[in-house]
C-alpha cells in the first residue's frame, strides 16, 4: 500500500535569494544616471513621452526577468513523502450472544443503566474501527448460530450490521458450541479465498450464559477451532447473582423491572480459551469489556513492514521559462519604442 504523507516546497540553494537585494540598488543607480542626463544642453529636444514610456516598460520586464532568473538559481523543489507498507492481516470472527439473558441491565453507559447488548455494541464498533487491515465477520447466536456478516474489509458496513443486532431476532437459548462451529467454518472459507495473504485467524466469543442449546457442545466447537489452528478469545459478560431485568407483559411491552438470578459459566469459557491458546476475560462492567477488546487488539496486531521515501521534483525550469519570456518581451518593447523614437 502506498500512502502520500506530505508534500512541501523547499529551495536547494536559498542563498541566491540574497541577489534580490542587489536589484533595488541597480534600479536606484540607474535612476541617478537618468537624472544627470536631463541636465545636458538641449536634452529636452531628445525627450519624447513615447520613448520614455517604452523604456520604463522594457526596464520593468528586464527586472522581472532578473527576479525570475534568481528564483531559478535558488532551485525551488517539490518534496513528496510517501509511505510504502506491506500488510498481512488477520481474519476475525466476532461471535455475539443474543440470548434473552443479554437483556439484564447490570451495566452502566454514560451513567445510565444499560443492558448487556447495548453496552457491548459501541465497544464492538471501536474494535472494528481499530482493525482496518483485517477482514472481520460477525456471528449472532442464541438458540442457533447465524452469520450476520461475512468476512469483509468494509468496516463501515460491518459496524452498521453490528448496530442492528437485537435480542429476540433468534429463538432463545445459548448455543455456544454451534457458534464456534459456524465461526470456524467461515474462517476456513476465508483462508481459501485469501491464500498466502492471511497471517492468521481468531474468534472473539462474547457470551453471558451457560450452553443451553444447539447441536454441539462448547468443547466440541473448541476442538474444531483448535484443529484448524484458530485461537478463541472468550469474554464472559455480566455479573453472577441477582441482576436487574426488564419485566414485560404478554405483548412484550415493558411494565417494570424485576430481579433475576443469572449465572455466567466462566469455567467453560476458560477451558475454551486455554484449549485453543486464546485468552479469557471477565467483563463485569462496560469498562472491563472495553479493556478486554483493547487487550485482544494489542496481543493480535501485526507489525507491518513500513518504508518511507521522498520524491524530489525540480521546479527551477518554470521560473527559468518566465525569465526568458520577460526578457524577450522587454527586448520587443524596447525595440518597438526605439523605432518609434527614430521615426
Amino acid at each position: 500500500m502506498i500512502e502520500l504523507l506530505d508534500t512541501k516546497f523547499q529551495l536547494a540553494s536559498p542563498y541566491w535569494l540574497l541577489a534580490l537585494l542587489v536589484l533595488p540598488v541597480v534600479a536606484w543607480l540607474r535612476g541617478r544616471r537618468a537624472v544627470s542626463a536631463m541636465i545636458l544642453p538641449f536634452s529636452g529636444a531628445w525627450r519624447r513621452p513615447s520613448f520614455i514610456g517604452g523604456t520604463k516598460l522594457a526596464t520593468t520586464l528586464v527586472f522581472l526577468s532578473a527576479v525570475a532568473m534568481i528564483l531559478a538559481l535558488a532551485r525551488p523543489q517539490s518534496v513528496a513523502t510517501e509511505r510504502h507498507s506491506k500488510s498481512r492481516g488477520y481474519d476475525i470472527i466476532l461471535a455475539v450472544d443474543l440470548s434473552g439473558s443479554m437483556e439484564a441491565e447490570d451495566y452502566f453507559v454514560n451513567r445510565k443503566r444499560s443492558n448487556r447488548l447495548q453496552a457491548v455494541k459501541p465497544v464492538l464498533s471501536a474494535f472494528i474501527n481499530r482493525r482496518e487491515n483485517d477482514r472481520i465477520g460477525l456471528i449472532a447466536f442464541a438458540g442457533r448460530a447465524y452469520t450476520a456478516a461475512p468476512l469483509t474489509f468494509d468496516h463501515k458496513w460491518l459496524a452498521r450490521q453490528t448496530e442492528r443486532l437485537q435480542i429476540g431476532l433468534i429463538e432463545d437459548g445459548t448455543a455456544i458450541g454451534d457458534a464456534l462451529a459456524v465461526a470456524t467454518s467461515r474462517l476456513l472459507e476465508g483462508a481459501k479465498e485469501r491464500a498466502g495473504e492471511r497471517e492468521g485467524a481468531f474468534i472473539v466469543l462474547l457470551t453471558d450464559g451457560e450452553n443451553t442449546a444447539g447441536m454441539m457442545e462448547p468443547m466440541e466447537g473448541a476442538t474444531l477451532a483448535k484443529e484448524a489452528g484458530i485461537r478463541v478469545y472468550t469474554i464472559a459478560a455480566g455479573k453472577n447473582g441477582y441482576v436487574p431485568f426488564p419485566r414485560r407483559n404478554e405483548r412484550g411491552e415493558r411494565i417494570g423491572t424485576t430481579q433475576q438470578l443469572l449465572r455466567v459459566d466462566t469455567e467453560t469459557l476458560k477451558k475454551i480459551s486455554d484449549f485453543t491458546s486464546g485468552e479469557f476475560f471477565r467483563a463485569e462492567d462496560s469498562d472491563t469489556i472495553d479493556q478486554a477488546f483493547q487487550k485482544i487488539d494489542e496481543s493480535s496486531t501485526i507489525e507491518f513492514e513500513v518504508r518511507q521515501y521522498s520524491t524530489i521534483t525540480e521546479l527551477f525550469p518554470y521560473p527559468l521559462y518566465a525569465a526568458a519570456a520577460f526578457a524577450l518581451l522587454g527586448l520587443v518593447a524596447g525595440a518597438n519604442k526605439f523605432r518609434e523614437a527614430l521615426a
